[in-house]
């Protein structure tokens, strides 16, 4: 699962949350060199020929797109969120692409964990709420995990109090 209990530190339960990564850095680079070595095969035929140079330019374009696209979906994917929990405050931080951070805190007494199975933008929309405001924790997650996150936070909630 892409999140984890880290070990309590000073009487507060800190939770750790990122997306999956199915794409490692090795993989980008190995995906990025066997499409351009596919899509340089066709070029074989026309080696020594003007025709070469006129497919060359878009063949570059073709990669650099790929390249470009591939590197901004792992930008996009650069989201931490961090939880801690003590007996009288919870702290969420959510750490954004592009280095934006949001944060929330709430009195754990008064916390309304919610699973929200339809009306959010997915289902088993995972949200807590307190003192007047209402966070998603988990968009990331799989529809499983947020329901196993949901019940993991209510049995660390219940030890707080």
């Amino acid at each position: 699962m892409p999140y984890e209990w880290l070990p309590p530190e000073g009487g507060t339960d800190r939770l750790h949350l990122w997306p999956h990564r199915s794409l490692t850095q090795r993989g980008f680079v190995g995906f990025v060199g066997l499409t351009a070595a596919l899509i340089a095969v066709p070029l074989v035929a026309s080696l020594g020929s003007p025709v070469l140079w006129a497919l060359l330019p878009f063949l570059i374009g073709t990669i650099w797109a790929i390249w470009f696209a591939l590197r901004k979906n792992g930008r996009d994917r650069d989201i931490v969120e961090e939880l801690a929990l003590s007996s009288d405050r919870i702290t969420l931080v959510r750490h954004g692409p592009k280095g934006r951070r949001q944060d929330w805190e709430a009195n754990p007494y008064w916390l309304r964990i919610t699973l929200h199975q339809t009306g959010g933008p997915v289902p088993n929309y995972l949200t807590l709420k307190g003192e007047g405001r209402e966070v998603e924790l988990g968009a990331f997650l799989s529809e499983e995990e947020r329901i196993a996150l949901r019940d993991e936070l209510q049995e660390h909630i219940a030890r707080l109090n």
